[in-house]
């Protein structure tokens, strides 16, 4: 298993923005996951699928204007202020 950070925006513009909201949330719940409350579109999901996989599968959720960051962490390499429960997740997956 890997634990990746993937972060996301959606355009806020567009008419069906709840619609699309929902369906991306939807989508991303099926992964295990966890996020801190203060990161609202920034989820740590754990996965056994490569950056590239799961960026592919998100995206299909998505339109051409929104926008998707999907990176894998790595022990030693990740620093943050995040809540300790969310460190404790991470940290027993990595």
């Amino acid at each position: 298993m890997a634990v990746y950070l993937v972060t996301w925006d959606l355009n806020k513009e567009k008419p069906n923005y709840n619609q699309a909201r929902q369906k991306l949330i939807n989508h991303l719940n099926q992964y295990e996951h966890i996020k801190d409350p203060g990161l609202d579109s920034v989820w740590f999901i754990s996965s056994t699928s490569s950056a590239s996989a799961l960026e592919g599968s998100i995206r299909a959720n998505m339109d051409d204007s929104d926008r998707l960051f999907v990176t894998k962490l790595v022990t030693g390499n990740h620093q943050g202020w995040i809540g300790q429960d969310i460190w404790t997740w991470i940290n027993a997956r990595i």
